[in-house]
């Protein structure tokens, strides 16, 4: 048993490296990063934390999220740094994924060992998305991830600007009432392709902002909640370019 769990823990390790090394240039020196709130994240505890976050690539802001999380370990609080921090990276932390978006490729799959939680989504014939909640099991995942580790979750599930959260979110809230940490991304979309694995324009401002914990009444309906998280994060109607 501690065989097989040192073994998983050093493929983790190895995919951190890799997928780290192969992104910090594209992230830092082709791109100019910006990370506010690095502080805020050092002085949460290292489990029962919910990263929730907008979405403008498949994969690009998560890698860009554990290169911040693992150089927090290494007492970094403005910036990343040199990558030095990939040698001992941060690993308690999960990340929630589309299950058929992490089966697409062997980069994707080898990217699962780096934490992902694979959940299913729920599609129309037609091909539009149908907003549910998780399914029991995919909760499950999330929160038995949760009581050991943080994890960072994408309420929209779409990389699709400004379209409705999911309740599942919400739920997660009320069932294991987490540390909730809303973050604003942008500029990933601009820098990378839909996958987040080619540049496409150098010399992009790449923001990442953690916000303060949200505030939120766990016996509040799964819409009030949905509702704060989509406004924390910047996603909600009233922050839609048409109606400014």
């Amino acid at each position: 048993m501690e065989g097989s769990k040192s073994g998983f823990q050093l493929r983790r390790r190895l995919v951190h490296l890799t997928v780290g090394l192969l992104s910090f240039p594209g992230l830092v020196w082709c791109n100019r990063l910006r990370i506010v709130g690095m502080d805020k994240v050092a002085k949460l505890p290292k489990h029962r934390v919910l990263f929730v976050s907008n979405h403008q690539t498949y994969f690009s802001e998560v890698i860009c999220l554990l290169h911040v999380f693992s150089a927090l370990k290494w007492g970094h609080r403005k910036r990343l740094g040199l990558p030095v921090y990939l040698l001992n990276p941060f690993l308690h932390v999960n990340y929630v994924a589309a299950a058929e978006t992490m089966k697409k490729n062997f980069l994707s799959r080898l990217f699962l060992l780096a934490g992902g939680i694979t959940v299913k989504r729920a599609w129309r014939s037609v091909g539009t998305e149908q907003i549910k909640g998780l399914d029991a099991s995919d909760s499950r995942k999330i929160h038995r991830a949760l009581d050991d580790n943080w994890v960072i979750n994408f309420p929209q599930g779409t990389t699709t600007p400004y379209v409705p959260g999911r309740k599942g979110t919400a739920r997660i809230m009320q069932q294991v009432q987490p540390i909730v940490i809303p973050i604003v991304i942008d500029g990933f979309s601009k820098a990378f392709n839909k996958t987040g694995l080619k540049m496409r324009r150098w010399g992009t401002r790449l923001t990442i902002t953690f916000k303060d914990p949200l505030v939120y009444n766990p016996e509040s309906s799964t819409e009030e909640l949905l509702e704060q998280v989509m406004d924390a994060i910047e996603q909600s109607p009233r922050f839609h370019p048409k109606n400014h």
